[in-house]
């Protein structure tokens, strides 16, 4: 059967609703398109999983500040029906600005505490967008599933905030980064870079994997184990670090120095000319 493109909430619903109605599990993947191998791997697990996908394609201006990349954000309609289609997803939801947001628009939903770190100290308004328009994505979707990538570890921490402080009978699940032969981790904004800013970004994954050495060969402190990230980004001079850390996986917590049996996130985040490039890796503290 061939992917329904959904460009309305009411068009969207009546079909997610014939599907519920024949008792069919509902499976999400809210996205802002341009989709690739990372979000295909979303999909079909989606499909493996549920009976019915749902994949939104949205580029949230919510999330944006003015001084990012919403109008140059890339965009590719067409494409992004055959990555979605081919993963496994029955139906595309495509809305405009106008749909998500009408005149009068004046609600937004705001969570304290884990979104003031890392990605929300440098980007202050980004997750109030986030967890507005996914609030929104839940409420019209109603799915009994909803797939997000580790790649964005702190966002995905904060949507299972949001779904249990609002009640939202929704289960989250995290999909594993997905990673070019080389490691880059794949992402839209990887369009932005040139052949030798691509080569330059590899040091984020370097650097993660620098910080997971020296946990793995017994590391506890926190400052060394930051450090050793923060030597990997700086030996490349074009990179802005924003942040290279590592914290509690379940909490962001970062204590002076990690538990044996803790499971840490080493998170990175850093700006080349054309791009600003976020990354993480999920490591176990070994036992003695």
């Amino acid at each position: 059967m061939a992917i329904v493109l959904a460009r309305t909430i009411a068009e969207l619903r009546q079909q997610v609703q014939a599907q519920r109605t024949a008792g069919k599990r509902i499976g999400f993947v809210p996205t802002m398109g341009y989709l690739h191998e990372g979000h295909a791997a979303l999909i079909r697990l989606a499909a493996q999983e549920c009976e019915y996908v749902v994949t939104s394609d949205f580029v949230n201006p919510t999330q944006f500040a003015p001084t990012e990349d919403f109008e140059r954000y890339p965009r590719d309609l067409q494409r992004d029906l055959q990555v979605a289609e081919q993963a496994g997803s029955h139906v595309l939801f495509a809305p405009s600005v106008e749909e998500m947001y009408p005149e009068g628009f004046a609600t937004t939903v705001s969570i304290r505490g884990i979104t003031e770190k890392f990605e929300g100290a440098f980007r202050p308004t980004h997750f109030d967008g986030v967890v507005t328009v996914v609030s929104k994505l839940f409420n019209i979707v109603q799915p009994d599933r909803a797939y997000f990538g580790q790649k964005d570890y702190q966002q995905l921490l904060v949507i299972r905030q949001l779904v249990r402080d609002l009640n939202f009978p929704i289960e989250v699940v995290m999909v594993p980064t997905v990673r070019e032969p080389d490691g880059l981790a794949l992402s839209s904004r990887n369009v932005y870079l040139s052949a030798e800013e691509r080569q330059k970004a590899l040091s984020l994954y370097r650097a993660l994997q620098a910080g997971q050495s020296v946990i793995l060969q017994g590391e506890r402190r926190r400052s060394v184990i930051e450090a050793r990230m923060q030597e990997v980004l700086s030996a490349v001079p074009e990179l802005r670090i924003d942040y290279a850390a590592a914290a509690l996986a379940e909490t962001l917590e970062q204590p002076e120095a990690f538990s044996p049996g803790a499971r840490v996130v080493l998170l990175v985040a850093a700006r080349l000319p054309s791009a600003r490039l976020i990354d993480n890796l999920l490591v176990q503290v070994p036992n003695p």
